[in-house]
């Protein structure tokens, strides 16, 4: 972890119920209590193609397993990612169909990664966004392509056929389960 403090312009609030309805009156049980959280806004879509970006920093995210990583463009916007596993500060990663090599961290379709890459992040259907292996630790293997579909081995050990066209990340994501230090302290 590199930063202690987030990026504010990428935090919203998170509102919780503690298991009330619209009139107060509980209507869940055992809702409630823990520590106020912000969620990060994370850029699952990748959709800034052939525009490079820098990793800043890694950061701790409250509302998932993983690592978080913000990434600044060429053009000054900056936007959170999941973090893969290796990652480093002032890495290049970018996204995008054509010249995107596939390096760690890169977001680019099925249909250009090579076969046997270990891949995360990855869509069901195209420009939907991330939603399939997102939480620490978890990766997919690209096994096969035929046709416009793709054989991918799923983290369950399911292999299934998504559409090339659909995007995934290079790498598998990272995991926070083991004993960090920052600053000293063990986190």
């Amino acid at each position: 972890i590199t930063a202690s403090k987030p990026e504010k312009t990428l935090m919203s609030p998170n509102k919780r119920t503690g298991g009330r309805n619209n009139k107060g009156r509980m209507t869940v049980r055992h809702i409630g209590g823990g520590h106020k959280k912000q969620y990060r806004i994370i850029d699952f879509k990748r959709d800034k193609y052939d525009n490079p970006g820098e990793i800043i920093s890694i950061e701790y995210d409250p509302n998932r397993s993983s690592f978080i990583a913000l990434v600044k463009y060429t053009d000054g916007e900056k936007r959170y990612i999941i973090a893969q596993t290796g990652l480093k500060i002032g890495q290049k990663v970018t996204s995008g169909i054509k010249n995107v090599s596939p390096d760690l961290g890169n977001a680019m379709p099925l249909s250009i990664i090579p076969l046997g890459t270990i891949i995360s992040c990855m869509e069901l259907v195209p420009g939907k966004g991330a939603n399939i292996s997102r939480s620490a630790g978890s990766f997919a293997q690209l096994m096969a392509r035929e046709d416009k579909y793709a054989t991918v081995k799923l983290p369950s050990g399911e292999t299934r056929l998504i559409l090339s066209k659909c995007f995934a990340t290079i790498g598998a994501v990272s995991n926070s389960d083991h004993q960090l230090v920052v600053s000293g302290k063990a986190g």
